[in-house]
């Protein structure tokens, strides 16, 4: 043994050692894959406890649980501005013209419509890469979808060259852009000219029916239950489209979990400021600040 240690006193080095003791911090752990973050888990890092804890509550740090859509056929909210359009990819295959195209203004649901359809229909979806040999690599009649044609980054010839097999009864194709074909800017024109032949179909901005219907799944995604004339305040304020729906929604479910909220007026005005949405004039049939609506199920009060 060297004479550094030979010559130390056994309780020199029993003190030096207690002095190295690991300090053990208590955390309180959160179950994340439950809906709702109710039922906190505590544990320890080691056998002997500490005065020193880290308490981490929801009011602190809301989680933000991923969450994702529903894009299939029964989770489609049918108005007046989606009417045509739902009804047409429902007739398929009895399609007049095997090329239908889809027009509508950015967040109108072209791109719900086209997955509800590939779901139905057993469709693929545009490959920029390899579109015809996709298509013909399937057994005939092949279906496939074009999402944001007026966007694609595909060549002309290649877009053109599936239509036109559509066209010749090879298959189906399905496309949705944000304008008319002579709009599009499309460089080819026996392109345009084939989906100028096309069967067009026109989709409107969502109404307040449609953003409401849409509004109500969305809670209902994330359990909770809205009065439907608090669906109604929100749809008379908000941006008109499917997209701003799920922002505002996720936004919502945010505020609530933070601060412990229920569901009310004050709570959506101030998500509503927050986001940049100017107030609309006063409407007495909303009054009544203080009702709110029902929280998930199995809640009073607050979250917990």
């Amino acid at each position: 043994m060297p004479d550094h240690l030979r010559n130390r006193a056994p309780k020199d080095i029993e003190r030096k050692s207690s002095e190295k003791k690991t300090q053990h911090v208590r955390f309180t752990l959160y179950d994340s894959t439950a809906p709702l973050i109710r039922s906190p888990v505590s544990t320890t890092r080691a056998e002997d406890q500490t005065d020193d804890v880290i308490a981490v509550t929801p009011a602190q740090l809301p989680f933000d649980l991923p969450h994702s859509a529903s894009l299939s056929r029964d989770d489609l909210i049918v108005s007046d501005a989606n009417r045509l359009a739902v009804a047409a990819i429902d007739s398929w295959p009895a399609w007049q013209h095997p090329v239908l195209l889809v027009v509508g203004p950015p967040g109108s649901g072209k791109s719900h419509l086209a997955s509800a359809f590939a779901e139905r229909a057993g469709a693929q979806f545009f490959s920029a890469d390899n579109a015809l040999a996709s298509a013909w690599g399937h057994e005939r009649p092949f279906v496939m979808v074009i999402d944001d044609l007026d966007r694609t980054t595909a060549l002309d010839t290649s877009i053109f060259e599936l239509v036109n097999a559509a066209r010749l009864g090879g298959g189906f194709v399905l496309a949705t852009s944000r304008t008319a074909p002579s709009n599009m800017g499309l460089a080819l024109p026996d392109l345009v000219s084939r989906l100028r032949a096309a069967t067009l179909v026109e989709i409107g901005a969502p109404d307040d029916a449609l953003l409401s219907g849409v509004l109500a799944k969305l809670f209902a995604d994330r359990q909770i239950a809205v009065e439907s004339r608090w669906l109604a305040f929100l749809a008379r304020r908000m941006e008109r489209s499917l997209e701003a729906a799920e922002r505002l929604v996720a936004a919502i479910d945010h505020e609530a979990l933070a601060s412990k909220e229920k569901v009310s007026r004050p709570l959506l005005q101030r998500v509503l400021d927050r986001l940049g949405v100017a107030r609309a004039q006063e409407d007495t049939s909303f009054a009544s600040e203080g009702e709110g609506s029902n929280m998930r199920p199995g809640q009073s009060g607050g979250r917990n």
